[in-house]
């Protein structure tokens, strides 16, 4: 019987999409639509892009999908910075953290991919 390991990654992702959700409901909760739509669409699009590439065709295919991602974490870093400065919004400080955890694994899988 082979042991299956936890994919960290996978799991960061999905906590981090249900957190931005729950943060984007706050926003429409007090009809702040435009950033909350644009949130939603790049923090989701982190996790989507990541495990879409668990069954790239190939290793250029897997990097290329992780570097999707990796656009979308710094377009969603974008939009908590808005948050964060703005008096309108929650805080958002334990999304930025949590994004910070996965920048930094995403990164890693990107380059231990390119150099393997």
């Amino acid at each position: 019987m082979q042991v299956q390991t936890e994919n960290i990654i996978l799991k960061k992702t999905i906590e981090f999409s249900l957190l931005a959700i729950e943060y984007v409901e706050l926003f429409e909760s007090h009809k702040r639509y435009v950033i909350a739509r644009q949130l939603l669409r790049s923090a989701t699009s982190i996790g989507a892009n990541v495990h879409e590439a668990q069954n790239a065709e190939s290793k250029a295919d897997f990097i290329h999908k992780f570097k999707i991602a990796a656009k979308e974490v710094e377009e969603t870093k974008y939009w908590l910075v808005l948050c964060n400065e703005s008096n309108l919004y929650p805080d958002c400080r334990q999304l930025v953290d949590k994004l910070h955890e996965i920048d930094k694994i995403i990164t890693k899988i990107i380059s231990t991919s390119k150099a393997g």
